[in-house]
């Protein structure tokens, strides 16, 4: 009871503010990497620290207390280097909270992503009624100049033509992505990372998990076309969305590319904010894979 009376005398406005920014962080961190590989990860060791800290206590085993208590310090070291890659892209994600534009850069920015949308699937249409694959990434605010270096450099004007020429299957530019910044076509033949998410099924080929493996690290967008089925995919953080059909594809590239605030043709406008961060994340159960997955998909990159 005289335990109690005096925890009651500990508990201050300041310690309730303590215990619910620390709660809020960690809860933040468990939202922002959940259905990712280090979520499973993170509620294994919470699950090994937990389970021998409470069977310590509980038959009061010295060695197995003293043991928890000092890997708690090595826990707390390793988590940046386990989890260098979810980190980071969360870290990239805040900072894009403050990209704020003005509204004469913000209208021209949609009016060139409009413009860009419509040449691209032009150029789709084209390539799927020639029976051509495609995997086409799009540089928004994390920069993507490393998969330029070893690339072929382009420097035009996205044109439906220009990507029918590029993905020609008899072009020697068909094989790898084309990056495309702003209204410009910078590069071909880009070499992507390719994922390793085990949530994705053996009959996504190489574009496709090039796609999700670029986009898991980046906030760019990445739209791919099977060569075998004439299917049309975006990829976004990690997530791989099957489109109905290809006529959704300007639409949805449209609202994609869109900047902050703009109103994305469903009555929905992005924003960048951190809520609308925070809405995304809570929202989210897991790098969710669309109906590219279906068997009767085939194999993606062929």
């Amino acid at each position: 009871m005289q335990q109690a009376i005096w925890l009651l005398g500990k508990v201050t406005p300041l310690a309730i503010l303590d215990v619910a920014i620390v709660t809020l962080i960690l809860f933040g961190f468990l939202v922002l990497i959940r259905g990712t590989q280090a979520d499973q990860l993170v509620r294994g060791v919470l699950i090994v620290l937990l389970a021998t800290g409470v069977v310590g206590s509980a038959l009061n085993l010295t060695i197995l207390n003293w043991l928890v208590q000092n890997s708690l310090p090595a826990v707390l070291i390793a988590i940046p280097v386990v989890f260098q890659p979810e980190l980071r892209r969360v870290l990239e994600q805040l900072g894009r909270t403050g990209n704020l534009l003005t509204t004469t850069r913000t209208r021209a920015i949609a009016h060139t992503g409009a413009l860009v949308a419509d040449e691209v699937s032009r150029g789709c249409q084209v390539l799927i009624d020639r029976g051509f694959g495609a995997l086409l990434v799009f540089e928004r605010t994390t920069g993507l100049e490393e998969y330029v270096q070893s690339a072929t450099r382009l420097d035009a004007l996205v044109s439906a033509e220009l990507l029918h020429q590029v993905f020609f299957r008899g072009s020697p530019l068909h094989d790898g992505a084309v990056l495309i910044r702003q209204d410009r076509m910078v590069a071909a033949r880009c070499l992507l990372p390719l994922s390793d998410n085990p949530i994705l099924g053996p009959e996504l080929g190489t574009r496709h998990r090039a796609a999700v493996g670029i986009t898991e690290g980046t906030d760019a967008i990445c739209v791919v076309v099977s060569e075998e089925t004439g299917a049309v995919s975006i990829a976004e953080h990690g997530q791989l969305h099957r489109l109905p059909d290809h006529s959704h594809l300007e639409r949805e590239l449209t609202a994609f590319l869109a900047p902050a605030g703009v109103d994305r043709g469903d009555g929905e406008a992005r924003s960048n904010s951190f809520a609308g961060l925070w809405r995304q994340r809570v929202t989210r159960t897991g790098p969710r894979v669309s109906a590219a997955v279906a068997p009767s998909a085939g194999r993606a990159s062929q």
